[in-house]
């Protein structure tokens, strides 16, 4: 049984979706029919939930607007949802976040996660020093 609905599902699942997790920083066009004329709205926010599989993924995204949350849950295959754009990756420990809902300003940020490659480069890229530039090391100028 579930290998046919898996067969069928898989004519309706999007190939272009970006490899995102919960904590990232994501930006989802979203259709919107007004009457009769369509128009694309952006929601940029952070993922806090996902959940399913298959063709009933879906993924929640918060964002803070005017100074209130506001809380939306996608479906990540769904034909209104026309692009998701990773705008950053998140370094979190948690599978949900909701401890978000509880924070405000500074302390609802979400630290960037950073690739191994980006930390190897850090510190061959402090060691360069132009010739000209004197190092922090080197003996200050006298005063007077």
């Amino acid at each position: 049984m579930n290998i046919i609905i898996e067969e069928l599902e898989k004519s309706y699942l999007k190939k272009d979706i970006p490899a995102f997790r919960v904590g990232d920083l994501v930006r989802v066009d979203v259709k919107i029919v007004e009457g009769e004329s369509e128009r694309v709205q952006a929601f940029e926010g952070t993922v806090i939930r996902m959940r399913g599989h298959g063709l009933s993924t879906t993924f929640t995204v918060r964002k803070t607007s005017f100074g209130i949350g506001v809380e939306r849950t996608f479906s990540l295959h769904a034909p209104r949802v026309e692009r998701i754009t990773l705008v950053r990756s998140g370094k979190v420990r948690r599978a949900k976040l909701y401890y978000l809902r509880e924070l405000a300003g500074k302390a609802a940020r979400i630290e960037e996660e950073t690739s191994a490659t980006e930390q190897t480069a850090e510190p061959a890229a402090k060691a360069e020093k132009p010739a000209g530039q004197k190092t922090a090391d080197a003996e200050p100028a006298p005063t007077k």
